[in-house]
C-alpha cells in the first residue's frame, strides 16, 4: 500500500476528534443498561444508612435520645459524633466548620445529627424518625440581609477587586444610578441523587462506589474521617446522573457515613437519601443580593462601578470563597470599566452551607451586569443592545481591555459574534416590530433581548489546573483509557476518548472507557469549571504521544528505516514501504518488551493570581457567546412565554460538535430555569419548604422557546493550545438564559412607555412579573 492511499483512508477512522459522535453511553442511557451506584450487586448482609436531621434552625443540643431509635425494627445501630474514628469535619476548604455530626449545636434546619444503620433504607429511615432531641433554640438568620443586621460573620475572607479611580470617576460622569437586586438560588435537581456504598477490606481498606465529581477529595475526607491514609482508601465512579457542583464537596458526608458504618459493622453499607432529604440537607447555588452604583455619560459608556456582591453562604465555608470570587470575576461580564471597585460580602447563614453549581458564581456576576447595563438604557432611552454594543471590551490600542482583576482580554471574538446572531436573528426588524405590537395591545406585552456572555475558564484555585491519565494498551491492540475527570452525562469520556483514537489512529471502537477510580490516577481534581475535557483530554493526549513514540522506535529499529517514515493511519502504520496492522505492530513490540502503558499528565500554563493584592491570569482564556430571546407576557397575570430563542456559541474547534450542541441547549434551559421558575423559600422557621419535585419548579419540555435555534461559531478556533484547539462548553452557556430575563423586563417596562428600569428580582416568576407590572403603573 502506498502512503497516498494511507492518507486518503484516514477519513474512515471512527469517531475521531471534530467530528460528530453520539455519547458512549447514550444507548444505555435509554434503555436502562446504564449502571449506576444504586445498581451495584449489593452483597450478602448489606446494611443501609439514613440520616436522621435537625428539627431547628438554631440551637443548642441539649440531649439526644437515640433509644427508641436503637429499639426499631431492623436497626443495627446508630452512628453519632462519638463514633468518628477519625476527625469530625468533612470542609472542603480546611477550614474545620463542617462536622459530620456536630456534637453540640445544630446550625440549620435539616442538618444531619446522627445516621440509622439498618436491615433496609425503610427501617433506617422509620427509625430515623424516632429520635428525641431537647433543644434550647437561638435565634436565626436565613438570608444575607438578616445575617448582616444579626452582625454574623463573613463564612471566609471577602474579596476586592480595584483598578482605576473610583471617585475620580464618579466625580465626573453625567449620569449615576444606585440600585439593588436579589438574585435567587437554585438546586441541583440531578436525576440521579446524593448516594454511597461502601465495601469493607482488610486492614484499614475500604472501597467506596459514590456518585461525585472529586473522587480524589472524597478519598481524602474519607481517609480524614477513618484516620487512615489516602492510599486506604479507594473511591470509584463509573457515571452519574448529573451533577452541576452539587456532587462536587457535598458528596463528602454521604460517602465518609457509608464508610464509617462499614467499617464499624465490618459489612457493605449504603446511604441514598430520598429527594426532600437530598434537596434539605445539601447545599445550593448561593443567593445574592447585589448593591450597585454606575456612572455613565450621555452615550451610554460606564464611568464607573462599585460593587457590593452579599451572598447566602450557609452555616459553613464550604466553597463559598471561590464561588464569591468568581462573582467578582465576572461582574463585568463582555464590558470595560475604566473605574471599578467590585467587594465580596460571603455572608454565614443558618441555612445548608452552599456549594458549586454550574457557572460557581459567575452567572450571578452576568446578572448584576447586565442590570446596569439594562438601568443605562432605560435612563436614556437607548436600545439595550446598544449600550452593550458601547461598553464591549476593545484592543489594546484604546486601551479597554485590562479586567478588574487586571487580566488583559486578548481574544474578543464578541463584536463578530453578535454582529452575527443580530443578523441571523434578526434582532432589529423584529424590535421594531415588537414596539408597535406593545402600543396597541393592551393585555400581552413583548419583549426581546440579545445578551453576551464573555466567561473565564480554568480553576481560580491554580493547583487544581492539573490532570492525570492512565492508558494501557494490550497485547491483542485493544485499548484501556483511565483518566482523572468523572462522567456526569456531558460527554467527557467520549471527547477524551476521541482524542485517543485521534492520536493513535484507531477506530474509537477500539478504545474502552473504564470507570473513574483513585487506585488508577491519583491526587485529581473536581470535574468542574468547565476544565475536565481541557485538562482530562490534554493529560491523555501526553499519555497516548509516549505510547505512539515508543510504538514509533520500536518500528523504526525493527524495520531499519528512520522514525520520519513511520506513519499512523487508519488502524493501520505504515513502516518504510511496508505497511503492518496496529494490532500487528503492537503484538510485535510486546513480544520485544516495549512498554505499552503509560500516565500522561498535564497542567494549564500561563495562570496566576495574587488574591490578596486582586490582580493575576486566573484564566486561560475565555469562551463567549450571546443569545437573542423573545418572550410574551400577560400583564393580567403576570404568566409569560418564551417565544423564540437565537444562540450562536463559541467553543473553539469543536471536539465533537453534536456534543458540544447538547451541552449548550441543556445549559441554556437551565439557566433559564434559574431566573424564571427555580424559586427557593425558607419559611420563618428556617425550613426549606421548596423541598421535592412538587414544590420545586424546574423548566419542563413545555417551557421551552417555541423556535429554539443554536448554532456553533464554527469559524472560532481557540488562540491558546488548548486540547485541539477547542474551548470549554459545560458553565459559559448557562448564561445564555440572561436573555429571556432581559426580555421579561422589556415587555414589563412596556407598560410605562420603557421610561424606567423594573427592576426584576431573580427569579422572575409569574407573580414577581405580576407585582413588577403593577408597580409601573401605579407610577413606580
Amino acid at each position: 500500500m502506498k502512503h497516498d492511499t494511507i492518507t486518503k483512508a484516514t477519513q474512515t477512522v471512527s469517531g475521531t476528534v471534530h467530528t460528530n459522535r453520539h455519547h458512549d453511553s447514550a444507548e444505555k442511557h435509554v434503555t436502562g443498561g446504564a449502571e449506576y451506584c444504586d445498581d451495584i450487586g449489593e452483597p450478602r448482609g448489606t446494611l443501609h444508612a439514613y440520616l436522621g436531621v435537625s428539627s431547628v434552625a438554631h440551637g443548642l443540643i441539649k440531649s439526644m435520645d437515640l433509644s427508641a431509635v436503637l429499639a426499631a425494627p431492623g436497626v443495627a445501630g446508630v452512628l453519632t459524633a462519638e463514633d468518628i474514628p477519625g476527625v469530625n469535619d468533612i470542609s472542603p476548604t480546611g477550614l474545620k466548620d463542617e462536622p459530620v455530626f456536630p456534637k453540640e449545636k445544630t446550625e440549620f434546619h435539616g442538618q444531619p445529627l446522627f445516621a440509622v444503620v439498618a436491615e433496609s433504607r425503610n427501617a433506617a429511615r422509620r427509625a430515623a424518625e424516632l429520635a428525641e432531641i431537647d433543644y434550647e433554640v437561638l435565634p436565626h438568620a436565613l438570608d444575607p440581609l438578616e445575617a448582616q443586621e444579626a452582625g454574623h460573620p463573613f463564612v471566609t475572607a471577602p474579596l476586592k477587586l480595584e483598578r482605576g479611580e473610583i471617585e475620580q470617576g464618579f466625580s465626573g460622569a453625567d449620569h449615576r444610578i444606585k440600585g439593588q437586586i436579589k438574585i435567587g438560588g437554585q438546586d441541583h435537581m440531578y436525576l440521579e441523587g446524593q448516594i454511597a456504598f461502601a465495601i469493607p477490606g482488610e486492614d484499614d481498606d475500604v472501597v467506596v462506589h459514590c456518585s461525585t465529581q472529586h473522587p480524589s477529595e472524597a478519598q481524602h475526607m474519607v481517609a480524614h474521617v477513618l484516620g487512615v491514609p489516602s492510599n486506604a482508601v479507594t473511591v470509584n465512579v463509573r457515571r452519574m446522573g448529573g451533577g452541576f457542583g452539587g456532587k462536587e464537596s457535598q458528596m463528602n458526608l454521604f460517602a465518609a457515613v457509608a464508610a464509617v458504618a462499614a467499617k464499624k459493622w465490618n459489612c457493605p453499607v449504603k446511604i441514598r437519601p430520598d429527594r426532600d432529604q437530598d434537596m434539605t440537607a445539601t447545599g445550593k447555588r448561593h443567593d445574592f443580593v447585589v448593591d450597585y452604583d454606575v456612572a455613565f455619560d450621555e452615550c451610554g459608556h460606564i464611568q464607573a462601578v462599585d460593587g457590593i456582591f452579599s451572598a447566602r453562604c450557609g452555616y459553613s465555608a464550604d466553597l463559598s470563597g471561590p464561588v464569591t470570587d468568581r462573582a467578582l470575576f465576572h461582574a463585568d461580564n463582555a464590558y470595560f470599566y475604566p473605574n471599578v471597585r467590585l467587594r465580596s460580602q460571603p455572608m454565614k447563614t443558618n441555612t445548608v452551607s452552599n456549594t458549586a453549581f454550574r457557572g460557581f458564581g459567575g452567572p450571578q456576576g452576568v446578572v448584576a451586569a447586565e442590570r446596569m447595563i439594562e438601568e443605562i438604557a432605560y435612563a436614556l432611552g437607548k436600545d439595550p443592545l446598544e449600550v452593550r454594543k458601547a461598553n464591549f471590551y476593545g484592543s489594546a490600542e484604546d486601551g479597554r481591555t485590562l479586567t478588574p482583576y487586571h487580566q488583559e482580554v486578548e481574544d474578543n471574538i464578541l463584536p463578530r459574534l453578535i454582529s452575527e446572531l443580530e443578523e441571523t436573528a434578526e434582532y432589529q426588524a423584529r424590535r421594531k416590530a415588537i414596539l408597535t405590537f406593545n402600543k396597541t395591545s393592551t393585555v400581552i406585552k413583548k419583549g426581546i433581548a440579545l445578551t453576551p456572555v464573555k466567561f473565564g475558564i480554568s480553576f481560580t484555585a491554580t493547583w487544581y489546573n492539573q490532570a492525570g491519565a492512565l492508558i494501557h494498551i494490550y497485547n491483542d491492540g485493544s485499548i484501556h483509557l483511565n483518566h482523572g475527570g468523572t462522567e456526569m452525562g456531558q460527554g467527557l469520556n467520549t471527547k477524551v476518548a476521541q482524542v485517543v483514537a485521534d492520536a493513535l489512529q484507531v477506530d474509537f471502537e477500539r478504545i474502552k472507557i473504564t470507570k473513574t477510580t483513585t487506585e488508577k490516577v491519583p491526587n485529581t481534581s473536581a470535574t468542574a469549571a468547565s476544565s475536565g475535557t481541557d485538562l482530562n483530554g490534554m493529560a491523555a493526549l501526553d499519555a497516548a504521544e509516549q505510547l505512539k513514540a515508543r510504538l514509533t522506535d520500536f518500528a523504526a529499529e525493527h524495520w531499519s528505516v528512520e522514525p520520519e517514515t513511520v506513519i499512523f493511519r487508519n488502524n493501520m502504520v505504515q513502516v518504510g514501504q511496508e505497511v503492518v496492522s496496529f494490532s500487528d505492530l503492537v503484538r510485535k513490540a510486546y513480544m520485544a518488551r516495549v512498554h505499552l502503558s503509560a500516565a500522561g499528565f498535564y497542567k494549564t500554563p500561563k495562570i496566576h493570581w495574587d488574591r490578596s493584592a486582586g490582580k493575576g491570569r486566573p484564566f486561560f482564556y475565555y469562551a463567549y457567546g450571546a443569545s437573542c430571546s423573545e418572550v410574551s407576557v400577560d400583564t393580567l397575570t403576570g404568566e409569560y412565554r418564551v417565544e423564540r430563542t437565537d444562540i450562536l456559541h463559541d467553543v473553539g474547534k469543536s471536539l465533537n460538535p453534536v456534543l458540544d450542541k447538547g451541552q449548550v441547549e441543556g445549559a441554556f434551559i437551565q439557566g433559564m430555569g434559574w431566573l424564571t421558575t427555580e424559586e427557593l423559600w425558607w419559611d420563618k422557621a428556617g425550613r426549606l419548604r421548596t423541598h421535592a419535585p412538587s414544590t420545586y419548579k424546574i423548566p419542563l419540555a413545555s417551557d421551552r422557546p417555541r423556535v429554539f435555534n443554536v448554532s456553533l461559531a464554527d469559524w472560532s478556533e481557540n488562540r491558546e493550545l488548548t486540547i485541539k484547539r477547542s474551548k470549554a462548553v459545560g458553565e459559559p452557556p448557562f448564561m445564555l438564559g440572561v436573555s429571556v430575563f432581559e426580555a421579561l423586563s422589556m415587555a414589563v417596562a412596556s407598560v410605562a412607555d420603557y421610561r424606567e428600569c423594573p427592576r426584576l428580582d431573580a427569579p422572575a416568576t409569574p407573580e414577581r412579573v405580576l407585582l413588577a407590572v403593577e408597580r409601573l403603573k401605579a407610577g413606580g
